[in-house]
């Protein structure tokens, strides 16, 4: 690793807190879930996080100072009186009065939570906004706090877009992973457009650790040819006869699980929606059903006959209001 000095760009006279402002800066700048496919910004992350640790510890920095570690905590010279596990113990051992670069980390990365969840249990973020009091990481899809983000490599999103039939059923889908690697994903159920499934470990690895990351697959809805989606309820347009719609008829409409029979009343307004309670998805929403009545292709003498008859002795008004 270059001198750690050069690394965060601050003199060797700086302070502890010019050394964290410093670390916190590039941390934003160069952090993996802000750069998830760049990995020379992850090599660049990597640089600056082992910088820090080196750094922001006293007993470390110092033995930088004299010549006695290098930058990367190794030992220059054996048999001269120093620990060479002190050099080795990080800002991590406690003790050290510094600040380690996984504390800033922690804290950095509550800003990520969904809806600020640090916020919720107040604290001071140092990179601006509320912040996680204890200065822990929350994931929002296990509800527990996350480790260090630079022990595994940065996590990935994948869009995944299913079918109205898979997502009812909580069937299990393929993804393919951006290593190339497919895999099935049971979906859970009830499902939301925008929810995040986290697959653990299969994402890319950590540049400093080689540790992976996980991959998060994004739920999107596929377009369906039959239905429309509004929430958990569905609308579906089903094609009449004049017939039908004068006199009546049982009509079979489409469902998310299999077709069923529908009683249509004569006369039917086809302006209102008919619902099927319940057939919807996941059994929460219902189903609209928009009745269209269909006329005989190429028109029909007898209908048109019929018509001019009712225009002319038996006509209606549908528009006035």
């Amino acid at each position: 690793m270059r001198d750690p000095y050069t690394v965060l760009g601050v003199p060797k006279s700086a302070s502890e807190k010019d050394i964290k402002s410093a670390y916190r800066k590039l941390a934003k700048t160069w952090h993996p879930d802000q750069n998830p496919d760049d990995k020379k910004a992850h090599e660049k992350f990597a640089e600056a996080t082992a910088a820090y640790d080196l750094l922001s510890d006293k007993t470390k920095r110092a033995q930088y100072d004299r010549g006695e570690i290098d930058a990367e905590g190794n030992p220059k010279f054996a048999g001269f009186g120093f620990d060479p596990g002190a050099a080795r113990g990080g800002a991590r051992a406690g003790g050290t009065g510094g600040f380690s670069a996984e504390d800033i980390l922690k804290e950095f990365m509550s800003g990520f939570s969904a809806g600020g969840a640090g916020a919720r249990r107040g604290g001071a973020n140092p990179f601006g906004g509320a912040g996680a009091g204890g200065g822990a990481s929350w994931d929002p899809f296990t509800g527990t706090a996350s480790s260090s983000a630079s022990a595994k490599g940065p996590d990935t999103t994948v869009n995944l877009a299913v079918t109205l039939e898979d997502a009812n059923a909580g069937n299990s889908v393929p993804v393919v992973l951006p290593t190339g690697k497919t895999v099935s994903v049971k979906l859970p159920s009830p499902l939301e457009e925008g929810q995040q499934i986290r697959l653990r470990g299969q994402g890319k690895p950590s540049p400093l650790t080689g540790q992976p990351g996980d991959v998060l697959v994004t739920i999107k809805f596929a377009r369906h040819k039959t239905f429309r989606r509004d929430g958990n309820d569905l609308r579906v347009d089903v094609p009449v006869t004049l017939y039908e719609a004068v006199l009546g008829a049982k009509v079979r409409v489409p469902t998310l699980s299999g077709a069923v029979e529908l009683n249509l009343p004569p006369g039917p307004d086809t302006s209102k929606a008919l619902r099927l309670k319940g057939k919807g998805l996941f059994g929460k929403g219902d189903l609209y059903v928009n009745i269209r009545i269909v006329l005989p292709e190429g028109g029909d003498a007898d209908l048109e006959s019929l018509m001019r008859f009712w225009r002319d002795q038996k006509p209606y008004k549908v528009r006035e209001s």
